[in-house]
């Protein structure tokens, strides 16, 4: 497998925590987001992912994968240990809930494309693009805080898909100077699977593009 991906981005980290977690070997190819205008529009890059984001992942059979929710699905489907979603139907759809109010309202409005669509065409600066971020991760974490069930993880004492999207939302939350002071709950969790190794081989700063 070759993961196209980027260091900073959350979605292809959260395919890396899970490729790591299951132990699948794989080649890793980066894909800068900023330089030379975003190699993601390279015509190359393209027509591996028409979408025009990372993470794609290209199986051994040549097929190519997109959208990091979909990914860590086939992942689990595929390779099954160690499961990513509980046995518990009611407890499958809690975990996809809590990664889908990630990965489909909170990721998607701070994501690097909105943000340079809000300085570029909309005018605004730094500053205003930064009180959006913070304001829309605010929104979710508020959220999240509520929905996490006891630990060490987000629902209960395995890791799961909503870890999975968690610990890279709160490391671009911390980022842009977002408190953790007020959801105790996420940053336990967080700090309870950064200890993790393959948590900690996923993070940003441990990629082979970091800078």
């Amino acid at each position: 497998m070759k993961l196209y991906g980027y260091f900073r981005s959350s979605a292809a980290y959260r395919v890396r925590i899970a490729l790591n977690l299951k132990e699948l070997p794989h080649d890793m190819e980066s894909i800068h987001l900023t330089k030379d205008g975003g190699r993601q529009h390279a015509p190359a890059f393209q027509a591996i992912n028409p979408n025009k984001r990372v993470p794609a992942l290209v199986l051994s059979g040549g097929e190519i994968l997109t959208q990091s929710v979909a990914i860590l699905e086939y992942l689990d489907e595929v390779y099954p240990d160690p499961p990513l979603l509980p046995s518990d139907a009611i407890k499958r759809a809690q975990v996809r809930a809590f990664a889908q109010l990630i990965a489909c309202d909170i990721h998607p409005l701070n994501n690097l494309a909105p943000l340079q669509y809000l300085k570029g065409p909309l005018g605004q600066d730094q500053a205003a693009a930064d009180t959006w971020y913070r304001h829309w991760v605010t929104a979710g974490f508020d959220a999240l805080e509520a929905l996490a069930q006891p630990g060490p993880y987000a629902f209960g004492t395995q890791v799961t898909m909503a870890d999975i999207c968690l610990v890279p939302q709160v490391f671009n939350a911390q980022r842009f100077k977002v408190s953790m002071d007020k959801y105790p709950k996420l940053a336990a969790i967080d700090a309870a699977c950064n200890k993790l190794a393959a948590f900690a081989a996923a993070r940003p700063e441990n990629q082979p593009d970091a800078e």
